[in-house]
């Protein structure tokens, strides 16, 4: 159970009163095209409530979460009948951030203890499914590619494969809504 004020792994890096930047949202591939909603901003903070707020949407179709955290990282949740396929762009962020440790314990991946004052010095690494999207189009070597390209910032990056999955107008819509 989370401790009160802090994410759901306990640790106290990232205080959930913080005010994460950023955006969730839940992307719904069905019989007709695209659909992107807001996600409620818990989903940030606490990997657990985004996976339910994706199980909750009940669709046919594919459904995936794109939860971008403070343009630092950005996870994508694909919820699954055997448990959630995950991929998290940069491993280190859990250095500063609960729900980075959420996704790696998830992964079962090892936190790495990497010491905050070095952090700057250490190139980030994704962990997870490169391939989680490529029934839809995006195949892993793409994701790979997307994920490596450090010069860009996560909203960038989850811009490029929206467009490469065919949904961009849809995510700047709903960004434009949340201000984003």
């Amino acid at each position: 159970m989370a401790a009160a004020g802090f994410g759901k792994s306990g640790s106290d890096t990232q205080d959930v009163d913080d005010d994460i930047d950023g955006f969730a949202v839940a992307v719904v591939r069905d019989e007709g095209g695209w659909k992107v909603t807001a996600m409620k901003p818990s989903a940030l903070s606490d990997l657990e409530d985004a996976e339910t707020q994706l199980r909750e949407l009940r669709s046919a179709g594919a459904v995936f979460g794109l939860l971008d955290v403070d343009d630092e990282f950005f996870i994508i949740v694909r919820p699954s009948p055997t448990g959630a396929r995950l991929l998290i762009s940069d491993a280190t962020a859990s250095v500063d951030y609960d729900i980075a440790v959420d996704a790696l314990d998830a992964l079962n991946v090892e936190v790495p203890d990497i010491d905050p004052d070095e952090l700057d010095q250490i190139d980030p690494w994704e962990e997870g499914d490169l391939g989680l999207l490529a029934d839809l189009g995006l195949p892993d070597a793409v994701m790979s590619v997307i994920v490596g390209d450090t010069d860009l910032y996560a909203d960038e990056q989850l811009g490029m494969i929206a467009a490469r999955l065919g949904f961009a107008d849809e995510l700047g819509k709903v960004l434009d809504s949340l201000g984003h």
